[in-house]
């Protein structure tokens, strides 16, 4: 730039361009170029770039490119693999490189473009994301809503084992709670747990307990483009920062209730964050979000799947691939249930007669086995081999009791035993194991003439230091 000024100066004080050629040793060419353009304008290209080896063959690069488009994005062409097909079925006799100097080129002219959008008060958007986590020692998979806020930037994250339908209704849930209050609009993708179906003209068939949600919140739906996840970037930025500063290094905690007490603390504390090019922190900016919001309604949304069923010979109801028990007396009976993110509800009539811990796994069967012990009491010889029995633990304290009462009685013993457990219909686990435990300290046993005899032991005292009338098969 210098020599530049230098010629330029010099020229327009008198000296020809061929006497500034020859002083500064340039061509004359350079000082014409100096004279014409106050600033060296860089190198100009003329005419196209002339490809001989290529330029026969880019209609066919492009009919194959073109053509991926509709395919499985992971079967599409490589660079790699246009050289070679041009090779093989066409004669192509140029590089690997003009090949993948092209594609580059193309793909650069081909990429999207985006308007910038300015987002009102009030309006939401949510997603789903995954990550590692570590709950109760075990390393699994979770699935994480998140609902964030654009205008001020505001976020709500709550972890799942599973994105089920119940966990969209249980995070929607949650983050109005958290921000007390519901968004004006909510955008969207086009999960299936919450659209069924998109119709020809474009409008969307809601899931019915989505629907539901709506109707409870009041609540208006948008939706992005199909396969456009950035027509929703703001969620689905918050998807990659909450990975990223919420779940690194990888978190470790005993419950998924921790966890995501965990998580709604990392979200208080990022409310006092002044992001770039604010000059607001975000919960000063949520506070006009807040101020648009509608208000909570009396009681929150039961997020909840609803469905029914038979039970079967086996004392089984089938939810979502997997089967859970109830007591043997409803056998082959109708039923309801009432399937949440943790916890699934069976009940007949307007009872509730069966609570189970949700299973994500498939073709699992979870038992209670205080549902199977009125059986078990009738049919004493499945005891052993009962399925609902194999693992559960309890406590060593009912192995000796039950060792106790076959040695005097055999099999009268187990059924005896049996109807000790049957007590857990009525009584907690905690109760039970104290009365029997107090009883085995105390020396109490079972006579060789049975439950039936007129005998007293420490049985009756233990029983009864609990607070609660003990059974006959106490009083021995």
């Amino acid at each position: 730039m210098d020599l530049y000024r230098k010629v330029r100066l010099a020229c327009a004080e008198g000296m020809s361009q061929r006497e500034a050629a020859r002083h500064f040793n340039i061509s004359r060419d350079s000082v014409a170029k100096m004279m014409a353009f106050s600033v060296p304008p860089g190198y100009r290209r003329t005419a196209p770039v002339k490809r001989p080896k290529l330029d026969a063959f880019t209609g066919i690069i492009d009919a194959w490119l073109d053509g991926d488009r509709e395919t499985r994005p992971k079967q599409r062409h490589t660079a790699k693999r246009v050289y070679d097909r041009l090779r093989e079925e066409h004669g192509f006799t140029g590089g690997y490189t003009i090949i993948k100097d092209y594609i580059r080129e193309r793909e650069h002219r081909g990429r999207e473009v985006f308007v910038p959008l300015a987002h009102p008060p009030g309006d939401a958007q949510a997603d789903f994301g995954e990550a590692m986590v570590i709950i109760d020692g075990v390393e699994q998979k979770a699935h994480f809503f998140v609902l964030d806020l654009p205008h001020s930037d505001a976020c709500f994250v709550r972890a799942y084992p599973a994105a089920t339908a119940e966990a969209w209704m249980d995070g929607h849930v949650h983050a109005f709670a958290f921000f007390g209050g519901v968004p004006q609009s909510v955008l969207y993708d086009n999960d299936r747990c919450l659209v069924s179906k998109i119709l020809a003209d474009g409008t969307r068939k809601r899931a019915t307990l989505f629907s539901a949600l709506q109707s409870h919140y009041l609540l208006r739906d948008c939706y992005g483009r199909p396969g456009k996840g950035n027509d929703k970037g703001n969620a689905e930025g918050l998807v990659g920062y909450s990975r990223r500063n919420f779940m690194v290094a990888i978190p470790r905690f005993a419950t998924w209730d921790a966890f995501n007490a965990d998580l709604e603390d990392q979200c208080r504390k990022r409310q006092a964050d002044v992001l770039r090019g604010q000059s607001e922190t975000i919960g000063q900016r949520l506070a006009r979000d807040l101020a648009v919001m509608s208000e909570l309604p009396a009681a929150p949304f039961d997020a909840c799947d609803q469905a029914t069923g038979r039970v079967s010979s086996q004392a089984l109801v089938r939810y979502k691939t997997n089967d859970y028990s109830v007591p043997v007396a409803y056998g082959y009976r109708d039923v309801w249930i009432r399937g949440y993110v943790g916890e699934v509800v069976i009940g007949c009539g307007g009872e509730v007669i069966a609570r189970h811990p949700r299973c994500h796994d498939r073709e699992d069967m979870v038992f209670d086995p205080v549902h199977y012990l009125p059986l078990i009491e009738r049919k004493i010889n499945a005891l052993d081999q009962a399925a609902p029995l194999a693992e559960w633990n309890l406590p060593p304290e009912f192995a000796t009791l039950r060792r106790l009462m076959e040695a005097r009685m055999i099999k009268a013993g187990r059924r005896e035993y049996v109807q000790v457990l049957r007590l857990l219909e009525t009584f907690g686990i905690d109760d039970l194991h104290a009365a029997v435990k107090k009883a085995l300290q105390l020396g109490g046993s079972v006579p060789p003439g049975g439950v039936g005899g007129r005998a007293r032991s420490p049985w009756r005292s233990a029983a009864r230091g609990r607070g609660w009338r003990p059974p006959r098969f106490f009083l021995v």
